[in-house]
C-alpha cells in the first residue's frame, strides 16, 4: 500500500512522513518507525501497529479507535482530541504525551506508561488503568467513571476536578496526588 508516497508496510521507514490526513484504516504498521511523523488527522481506525516508535510524532486529531499500539513508543508524542476508544494500549510507552481532551474511552492502557503526560480533560470512561504508571500526570477534569486504576501509580499526578464515580482505585498509589476536591493525598 502506498499513500502520500511512502510505502505503507510493517517495519517501514517513515521517520518525519507527512502523512496529515492519511486514510490508513487497517493498515499494517507493526515495528514502523514514525518518529516525527506528521499524522494529524489521520485516518487510522484499526491500525495494527505494535511495537511502532512514534516518539513526538503528530496525532492531533486522529482516528485511532480499535488500533493496536501495544508496546508502541508514543513518548512525547501530540494527541491532542485524538479518539483512541477502544484502542489496545497495553505496556504503552506515553510519557510525557500530549493527551489533552483525548477520548481514550474502554482503551486498555494496562502498564503503560503515562509519567508526566497531559491527561486534562481526557475522557478515560470505562478504561483498564490497571498498573498502569501515571506519576506526575495531569488528569485535570478528566472523566475517570467506571475506569479501573487498579495497582496503579498515580503518585505525584493532579486530579482537579477529575471525575472518579466508579473508578476502581483498590491498590493504587495516591501518594501526593492532588484529589479532585483539590486536597493532597498522603
Amino acid at each position: 500500500m502506498e499513500v502520500n508516497g511512502y510505502k505503507i508496510k510493517p517495519g517501514a521507514n517513515l521517520t518525519g512522513a507527512n502523512l496529515r490526513y492519511a486514510k490508513l484504516t487497517f493498515a499494517n504498521l507493526r515495528n514502523a518507525n514514525l518518529r516525527f511523523a506528521n499524522l494529524a488527522g489521520a485516518d487510522l481506525e484499526g491500525a495494527n501497529l505494535p511495537f511502532a516508535k512514534l516518539e513526538r510524532a503528530d496525532l492531533v486529531g486522529a482516528d485511532l479507535r480499535n488500533a493496536d499500539l501495544r508496546d508502541a513508543d508514543l513518548s512525547g508524542a501530540n494527541l491532542y482530541g485524538a479518539v483512541l476508544g477502544a484502542a489496545n494500549l497495553m505496556c504503552a510507552d506515553l510519557e510525557g504525551a500530549n493527551l489533552t481532551s483525548a477520548k481514550l474511552w474502554r482503551s486498555k492502557l494496562w502498564r503503560a506508561n503515562l509519567r508526566d503526560a497531559n491527561l486534562t480533560d481526557a475522557s478515560l470512561s470505562g478504561a483498564n488503568l490497571t498498573d498502569a504508571d501515571l506519576a506526575g500526570a495531569d488528569l485535570t477534569d478528566a472523566n475517570l467513571t467506571d475506569a479501573d486504576l487498579m495497582g496503579a501509580n498515580l503518585s505525584g499526578a493532579n486530579l482537579s476536578g477529575a471525575d472518579l464515580m466508579g473508578a476502581d482505585l483498590m491498590r493504587a498509589n495516591l501518594e501526593g496526588a492532588r484529589m479532585p476536591d483539590g486536597t493532597i493525598h498522603d
